[in-house]
This record gives C-alpha cells, sequence and structure tokens, in this order.
C-alpha cells in the first residue's frame, strides 16, 4: 500500500487587465501598462500566507489580429517587472478556444477570442456553427492554431 505525500497548494487566479492593472483596451505596448495602487503589496501579503498567485488573461486582441503574442510577451514582462520579481508563480494567456460542442465555440465567442469546434464528440453537425473554424479533430486545430499564430 502506498501513501500519496502529495500536498496542496491553495492557489489564486487573478484576470489580468482592470484587475491588476488598468484595462486600456487591447493592450499591446509596455508603456500602457499602469499598476493599481497597492496591487503589488496585496499580492505580496497572499504569497507571503502560502498562495501562488497565477495571472490569467483571455488576450482576444491576439485572436483578432489587433496584436501579436510577441507583443503581448512585451506587455506581460512589463507587468512582472513592475509587479516585483518573483511574485507571480504563472502566467497564461487564451487567444484560441477549443470545444466540440456548440456551447464551446459559444463560450469562446463570448470570452472574445477566437474558436475552433472539433467534430469528434456528440455533437458532429457542424454546419450552423459560430466557430471560426471547424476542424475534424484537435489533430487539424492544431495545425489551424500554428498556421494563423502570426495573425
Amino acid at each position: 500500500m502506498t501513501t500519496s505525500t502529495k500536498t496542496r497548494t491553495p492557489a489564486i487566479f487573478v484576470d489580468r487587465d482592470g484587475t491588476i492593472m488598468q484595462d486600456v483596451d487591447y493592450c499591446s505596448h509596455p508603456q500602457e501598462v499602469k499598476i493599481f495602487p497597492g496591487v503589488p503589496e496585496a499580492l505580496r501579503r497572499l504569497k507571503s500566507n502560502g498562495f501562488k498567485l497565477i495571472i490569467i488573461t483571455n488576450q482576444s486582441g491576439i485572436g483578432r489580429g489587433f496584436f501579436t503574442i510577441k507583443q503581448y510577451r512585451a506587455v506581460e514582462a512589463e507587468v512582472l517587472q513592475q509587479l516585483g520579481d518573483g511574485l507571480i508563480d504563472a502566467t497564461y494567456f487564451c487567444p484560441v478556444f477549443i470545444g466540440d460542442k456548440e456551447i464551446d465555440a459559444e463560450c469562446g465567442r463570448n470570452a472574445g477570442v477566437r474558436t475552433i469546434r472539433v467534430q469528434t464528440g456528440f455533437q458532429r453537425d457542424t454546419a450552423d456553427s459560430i466557430a471560426d473554424w471547424v476542424a475534424v479533430d484537435l489533430v487539424e486545430a492544431a495545425k489551424i492554431i500554428l498556421d494563423h499564430a502570426n495573425e
């Protein structure tokens, strides 16, 4: 019999634009980054109390072609620099949502990101899908993403 020695670490998931920093509509330049007063200190308090800090952000501007992933990374670097070294444990962004149901495409559309509907689930009829792309499966969806990564 084995016993798991893994411990769980609590995490805080924080939106970036409008929560950590001023929302400037499709922030694409580091000079536009303005962290709200008190945010670094508040995050440090959480971190010192054992929480992992993770920034999540949908960044629909990438999916819509308003700025590139390279521009996003420059803004991300500025945010992390202004917050302070080692404070944030991870950052994740989402320019594309993949799912097998129409509700998945609607969810992505509501989040303002591009969507890909795959035909591998129970609901394979995609004739009236609102998704930006329809793919046979995740393999094809990955190809679509890579083909459009720099748009």
